[in-house]
């Protein structure tokens, strides 16, 4: 049933339904979707600052599709009341009460604030490089065949950067970073998101082959919840 937000780990992105896929919940209000799509579009499209290394050109696309499908569906008033009422036969989600829906600020996957970016990490990169190089815990967690969230948390911690410092440089919530390294599997987004939060988190904190240890995360990731 749809209630509080979270994104099941083992569904892909077009398994999703039209709230999840905009990160909304189901009784958002017109303006709310409207808001969520143009921030999902404003993240997604062609030449995004925010996401441009996270997703191949198809799989922008295929998002960007599906998006625009869930959209239409919910922006308007009958084929959103059809859709809310297949989701409810397939026990998706509870029918909704007879009170009006409270008008609430939609929070998106990303963190998009308004306000310039805050280039908090990067300017210590070469400082990060060293003491991942002299780092004896470091090394020893990178050459581990599985890869969890607490590792990456165990890292963040040896290198003296504040979790907030990630949100700010990534754009990613907070609360994504947190559910990463508490290894919070069921509250973890869909694959496509997570494979890019995670290749994200990596960067900025200049831990390579970003490649390698991003998939040594997923296929961790991918086991723990049983996939």
């Amino acid at each position: 049933m749809l209630d509080e937000w979270s994104f099941p780990v083992h569904r892909d992105f077009d398994q999703l339904n039209y709230y999840e896929m905009l990160d909304i919940k189901p009784r958002a209000t017109l303006f709310e979707i409207r808001h969520a799509y143009n921030d999902a579009m404003q993240m997604y499209q062609t030449g995004s600052l925010a996401s441009y290394s996270f997703f191949t050109v198809s799989e922008r696309q295929r998002i960007l599709s599906v998006l625009e499908k869930a959209y239409q569906t919910l922006i308007n008033e009958q084929t959103r009341k059809e859709y809310d009422e297949e989701l409810i036969r397939r026990g998706e989600m509870e029918a909704a009460a007879e009170t009006a829906p409270v008008a609430k600020k939609p929070v998106g996957i990303f963190d998009i604030s308004r306000t310039p970016t805050v280039r908090v990490v990067s300017s210590g990169q070469e400082g990060l490089k060293d003491r991942i190089s002299q780092s004896e815990l470091i090394n020893g967690i990178l050459a581990k065949t599985e890869l969890r969230g607490a590792d990456l948390k165990q890292i963040r911690s040896e290198l003296g950067v504040m979790v907030e410092q990630i949100a700010l440089e990534t754009k990613i919530r907070q609360d994504h970073l947190l559910n990463i390294e508490e290894d919070q599997v069921a509250r973890l987004p869909a694959p496509v998101f997570l494979k890019g939060f995670v290749k994200s988190y990596l960067k900025c904190l200049c831990l390579e082959p970003t490649d390698e240890l991003s998939a040594r995360y997923m296929n961790t990731v991918a086991r723990l919840s049983g996939k």
